[in-house]
């Protein structure tokens, strides 16, 4: 058996030490989702009630997380080569909970900006950067299974992680209840990484050094890449829907809070979570046998319905439904992009790629709240930022169905 087959069969094993770390790396994704990203909505919502800041001025804080935190996710895996995924992981976990503490205790805006530079730090040590890199050390012919599996714990953060954070809050006030939600991470996340994340093993490809050793260095596939119609329709009409997927998702509990109450906004966002992570596992099924940027368009387009039915009912059990509708393709936004490159781009390509599409994509919806929350306060209401996020949904859908011709190298 060579050394290809035999890596296949090992990670193939239920006993295989890899699929232990995909618990970990899931419960890792479900409090860095959970706190990082979708309590960001908590956060806005909370503090303009707390101190009546303008809302540009609260969802600025969070452009700037979003900013700082690209910058400290591409130097994540030079992290990890120098002090391995044990304590990298460790660092993150223990930086998220200083900044969730921090969060609680802000009565300034400078204040803020210091908790979501921090909390940059717990982002880039507990999301997408880091368990890839992670699973990557520990997977290669199931590697998209394995980050497949893991990446769930992002949406179970949302499903379980606001609802729980409203409660706590009601329960224990807003510091009180973000401390709470620091230990509780502390106490469960550093025993399970302790024990569970060990030395990686060590895996040799014969297969792979081929066909890098003739690979296009990094520099000249980017250089390609941007100037190739291709990728531009798809990392540009993937930026579009997350500057508006994000800024909405920010903001959404501060609109539906007068509308329907704090408690049913919760449930809006658990839901949505929850379809974004059924939307993902039943799209897995069929999407190899459909054509995936008509696939993406018609996503894109659900999207901006049920943006539409959200701006304009105020029944309870329909902004609800809207807001589920909404999450169904929130999950297949961050494995859609990924498809198409396997497909459509030569192989050896694909890492740098991808990693060029998450950077324009992380830097695009960084400014998403943001700008929402400006023109909230420019207009006084939703009303006017989330017909832009319709608009954007459906440039993009019209973008990403013109592809261009030839095979980026």
């Amino acid at each position: 058996m060579d050394a290809s087959s035999h890596i296949a069969a090992v990670e193939t094993s239920p006993r295989y030490e890899g699929w232990r770390i995909v618990v970990v790396c899931f419960l890792v994704a479900t409090f860095g989702w959970g706190l990082g990203f979708y309590g960001q909505s908590v956060y806005v919502a909370e503090l303009h009630r707390l101190h009546g800041w303008p809302a540009s001025l609260i969802s600025s804080g969070t452009t700037f997380f979003y900013l700082f935190g690209a910058l400290l996710v591409a130097f994540v895996s030079a992290a990890i080569r120098a002090f391995g995924p044990r304590n990298c992981l460790l660092a993150g976990v223990f930086a998220l909970a200083a900044a969730a503490v921090s969060i609680g205790q802000v009565t300034e805006p400078w204040q803020l900006y210091l908790a979501n530079a921090v909390l940059a730090f717990g982002w880039a040590g507990t999301s997408l950067g880091i368990i890839t890199n992670t699973l990557g050390l520990w997977f290669d012919k199931k590697r998209g299974m394995a980050i497949s599996l893991a990446l769930n714990g992002a949406s179970f953060g949302g499903i379980i992680g606001v609802p729980l954070l409203v409660t706590a809050i009601g329960s224990f006030g807003f510091s009180g209840a973000m401390i709470a939600a620091a230990i509780a991470m502390v106490v469960l996340m550093v025993p399970i990484i302790l024990i569970f994340v060990g030395r990686p093993p060590l895996h040799s490809s014969a297969t792979v050094a081929a066909s890098a050793a003739d690979a296009p260095s990094a520099t000249q596939i980017r250089a390609q890449a941007l100037r190739s119609k291709a990728f531009l329709t798809v990392s540009i009409a993937f930026a579009l829907v997350l500057f508006a997927q994000v800024g909405f998702i920010v903001h959404l509990i501060a609109f539906l809070d007068p509308v329907i109450g704090r408690e049913h906004a919760a449930i809006a966002v658990a839901l949505l979570t929850a379809m974004a992570m059924a939307g993902r596992v039943l799209f897995s099924t069929v999407i190899d046998r459909l054509n995936q940027r008509l696939a993406s368009a018609i996503s894109f387009a659900s999207q901006a319905v049920a943006l539409a039915i959200i701006i304009d009912s105020r029944n309870d059990m329909v902004l609800i439904a809207a807001c589920a509708l909404f999450g169904f393709s929130v999950g297949n936004l961050i494995t859609l992009p990924s498809l198409i490159v396997q497909r459509e781009f030569d192989p050896r390509s694909f890492g740098v790629l991808i990693s060029l599409i998450t950077a324009i994509n992380q830097v695009t919806y960084a400014f998403g709240p943001g700008i929402i929350g400006l023109l909230r306060d420019a207009s006084g209401s939703y009303t006017l930022p989330f017909y832009g996020c319709i608009a954007l949904e459906l440039i993009a859908a019209v973008l990403i169905m013109m592809r261009g011709r030839g095979k980026l190298m």
